[in-house]
């Protein structure tokens, strides 16, 4: 059983930071690539950032410049550095990661809430 868990949502004002992660843990062989995702209220789900295996880093337009993902292999765990927040990227934030158990597949996290409002 494979489990990911989030952690570093809360609440921030406009132009503040958070550092949002996410470990994996349970009987992983191996760990792809691993991203994040958001939703806002009212919204569909929303790709924000993703790092490879190798550490190739890949980022929405929206967020280009202000976040940062990276990850620890060691820790089989990813970041997101969120600088220069603003109130659009209020959402709920989920880590997703390509995981090989027994098998190939994806697992998500349960969401951590991030607030960017004065």
């Amino acid at each position: 059983q494979v489990q990911l868990v989030e952690s570093g949502g809360g609440l921030v004002q406009p132009g503040g930071s958070l550092r949002l992660s996410c470990t994996a843990s349970g009987s992983i062989l191996s760990i792809n690539s691993m991203r994040w995702y958001r939703q806002a209220p009212g919204k569909e789900r929303e790709w924000v950032a993703t790092v490879s295996s190798g550490g190739n880093t890949n980022y929405v337009n929206s967020v280009k410049g202000r976040f940062t993902i990276s990850r620890d292999n060691a820790k089989s765990t990813v970041y997101l550095q969120m600088n220069s927040l603003k109130p659009e990227d209020t959402a709920v934030y989920y880590c997703n990661a390509l995981i090989t158990t027994d098998t190939m597949r994806n697992y998500w996290g349960q969401g951590t809430q991030v607030t960017v409002s004065s």
